[in-house]
């Protein structure tokens, strides 16, 4: 009989082979200070385009007070047990009653985590005779709660209208069998790629088949839409999607996430949420915070004009330098460059080292060999000068990885790896 860590021993995975070159620089860095568009990494002041506060929240004074406030009044621990329990106060109920206003839904319910309430909500709102239909590129937390379902999914090709429509008649076709119905499950917005979910198309086919549309729309949460509401707002059809989910580690800086829907949906979740019925309530501080919060997404629109003006100047000078960023329809701005995962450390170290600017990186296996992602996250925060420094440094690593140079740095790193 093997030890259950032979295999550990053996094969660390795709992403912890590459630890030891990788670790605290490449994966797991420690950004300092304050967070806002400059931070410091490894003691350099650098620009951050990795940091998900989209409206600048985090570090806002006002924020910081009423996080201040309630922290020193409640303390870190308050309410004590499951919401089931005894852990429900009137302001739980305020704070999902103002969420599902604000995304156009009769009722939501908190969650203590997205990741978490994402797993748990798939898991509580289908049986072993329904049918999940979901994007091949959804997100971890989205394919971890299929993993727990006991009856069949299928997955369809990304954003494809054809392949979706394709699951749902096979779908269709097995859940007259099985007696059961179908969840379709779609992100707002794809937080890799930036792209939004097809939302308005998927909702049409439900002329032509019976199932139900759930919406992770995290990225879209108070960045979309007229009002914020998020990916559904934008398209028009909000009162469309089922069940809508976001989470308050974007937009809102914070933690925790929700669930909206009809009332009798709420219902069912809030007794059947195995997350929530067996975990201790969100605390006190941060439902407060989050009140404070959704409130300046309501009344703050300036916040979101100014994402949006610094969003459009980054995807704007990038694409007139002749970059490409993909089909982005939303903040999420990623550059695709050529080149090898060495290649890449060397480009990632030039920009954080000698130009001062830190974002993220995705290489094979995230995405398809000889691919560099580089995945920008404007915020309100940023500035315009923030934006310029940032397309010249960009220019710059260009030029120095269609001319080799970084080819010639890692040619002993390549022939390691075997590339």
């Amino acid at each position: 009989m093997k030890d259950l860590f032979d295999k550990i021993y053996a094969d660390k995975g795709p992403l912890g082979r590459w630890a030891d070159k990788a670790e605290g620089y490449f994966v797991f860095p420690k950004l300092e200070g304050p967070i806002s568009n400059r931070m410091k990494f490894q003691g350099k002041d650098v620009i951050t385009w990795s940091i998900n506060d989209y409206l600048g929240l985090a570090n806002h004074p006002e924020v910081r007070k009423i996080d201040a406030e309630a922290g020193s009044k409640y303390g870190s621990a308050y309410p004590m047990g499951a919401r089931m329990m005894s852990g429900h106060t009137d302001m739980h109920e305020q704070l999902q009653n103002e969420l599902a206003a604000f995304v156009q839904k009769e009722a939501a319910y908190l969650l203590n985590f997205g990741y978490q309430g994402m797993v748990s909500t798939i898991d509580a709102l289908v049986s072993k005779n329904d049918i999940i239909v979901y994007d091949v590129d959804a997100h971890a937390c989205i394919i971890d709660g299929v993993r727990l379902h006991a009856g069949k999914r299928f997955t369809y090709r990304h954003n494809d209208m054809e392949s979706i429509e394709k699951n749902l008649m096979r779908a269709t076709k097995l859940a007259e069998k099985t007696g059961g119905g179908i969840l379709l499950i779609s992100e707002g917005v794809f937080g890799m790629r930036g792209e939004q979910g097809k939302l308005k198309e998927i909702v049409a086919l439900k002329e032509k088949y019976k199932f139900r549309l759930f919406v992770d729309d995290a990225h879209g949460f108070g960045t979309l839409g007229k009002t914020g509401a998020g990916a559904g707002e934008e398209q028009g059809v909000q009162d469309q999607i089922d069940v809508y989910f976001a989470t308050f580690a974007k937009s809102m800086a914070s933690t925790g996430a929700f669930i909206a829907a009809d009332q009798e949906i709420i219902d069912y979740l809030k007794y059947n949420l195995r997350s929530q019925m067996f975990a201790k309530s969100l605390q006190m501080q941060l439902v407060e915070g989050a009140l404070k919060r959704l409130d300046m997404l309501r009344t703050m629109p300036e916040l979101k004009a100014k994402l949006w003006e610094n969003v459009n100047a980054l995807q704007n000078g990038l694409k007139e330098r002749g970059f490409d960023i993909g089909t982005t329809q939303s903040c999420v701005t990623p550059v695709y460059l050529k080149g090898s995962i060495p290649e890449a450390m060397a480009l990632v170290k030039d920009l954080r080292e000698n130009h001062g600017i830190f974002c993220s990186i995705v290489v094979y296996p995230v995405i398809p060999k000889g691919l560099i992602l580089l995945r920008l996250i404007p915020t309100a925060s940023h500035t315009l000068q923030d934006v310029e420094e940032t397309l010249d440094a960009f220019s710059a690593i260009r030029q120095k990885l269609e001319t080799g140079v970084y080819k010639r740095l890692t040619a002993a790193m390549a022939a390691e790896m075997g590339e």
